[in-house]
């Protein structure tokens, strides 16, 4: 006798202060089309890096988060890497950015922006 397991994918947080500096980015460009894209690259100090841009297109096989009016988009490639992660804006001494918070990651280097898996 076998038995099936399914694998449910955990989804991706996308934070309150995200939304709101995601929201307030769309009124000021006046697109409401524009959507907060998350990816990872190869490189960094840690073996790969996150990187942030707005895209004011989707493409078929992305997954898109969607939460009070605004959208955060991964593709395929980066969504294996960003599974169970919160997306968040931050302001502090460094200035104001948006951060992964990634569960996945076994090192980071001091910037934040790079990791290892």
């Amino acid at each position: 006798m076998s038995v099936v397991q399914e694998q449910v994918a955990v989804p991706l947080f996308f934070s309150e202060s995200a939304v709101a500096k995601v929201k307030e980015l769309i009124e000021e460009e006046e697109n409401p089309d524009l959507r907060l894209r998350v990816f990872v690259t190869g490189g960094g100090c840690s073996g790969f890096q996150y990187g942030f841009s707005f895209d004011d297109s989707q493409q078929e096989d992305d997954t898109a988060v969607q939460r009070d009016g605004a959208t955060l988009l991964v593709d395929p490639m980066s969504y294996q890497y960003l599974v169970g992660a919160t997306i968040d804006y931050q302001e502090g001494l460094q200035g104001s950015q948006f951060v992964v918070q990634n569960p996945n990651a076994t090192a980071t280097c001091g910037c934040g922006s790079s990791f290892s898996i």
